[in-house]
């Protein structure tokens, strides 16, 4: 049988129970809900700032604009860094299975610091300085980013399958890591494809 000192503990219970049931709307606002994946977005758009009119045909000291741009899912404000890179069709890209970036060096870089769901978008001009063709080759000195000129020295070899001398303009996301105190790729990367065409 029950004492009325259990009978006062079950009504308490009852009451923060019901209590808690109610109000549960209201905390929802004040402890939100975390749940959901965290990921971070790395785009690259057209001039016109499509997704479409990418430059691909492009010739020597011809300048072309593209849009970069970031946006932050991870549920927190994150510090970012985006590398560009440039390669030929056979020096190597990141590798997404095994979660390295590419070991090509970065020719040009942006700091962001986006606060969650911010997102982050600039324009990127860019040119070939010093394109040469020899045979069923081409060369590039160098590239123009942003009036910052960095010294490439690639060379690419006629593609007969496909037609032209293909090099790719490359994007790795990277992500600060307080633990290390550094910059960790973040498994993201995005490019375009030039194909260097003869100046007419």
């Amino acid at each position: 049988m029950l004492r009325l000192e259990d009978f006062e503990t079950v009504f308490v219970l009852a009451s923060l129970v019901g209590a808690l049931l109610v109000a549960s709307p209201a905390l929802f606002f004040v402890f939100p809900s975390r749940a959901g994946e965290r990921f971070s977005e790395l785009y690259v758009l057209g001039p016109g700032r499509m997704a479409e009119g990418y430059p691909f045909n492009v010739k020597a000291n011809e300048t072309c604009k593209i849009f970069l741009g970031v946006c932050n899912h991870m549920g927190s404000s994150a510090y970012y860094a985006v590398y560009l890179k440039f390669r030929n069709q056979v020096e190597p890209l990141p590798n997404s299975t095994a979660g390295t970036s590419s070991p090509l060096p970065s020719l040009y870089e942006y700091r962001v610091l986006l606060s969650d769901g911010g997102t982050w978008e600039a324009p990127l001009n860019f040119s070939l300085v010093g394109v040469s063709f020899s045979g069923n080759s081409c060369f590039v000195e160098s590239l123009r980013i942003n009036g910052v000129v960095s010294h490439v020295g690639k060379a690419g070899l006629w593609d007969s399958e496909n037609g032209g001398f293909f090099f790719q303009l490359f994007f790795e996301l990277w992500i600060y890591d307080p633990v290390s105190g550094g910059f960790l790729f973040h498994d993201r990367f995005v490019g375009i494809w030039l194909n260097v065409t003869y100046v007419d």
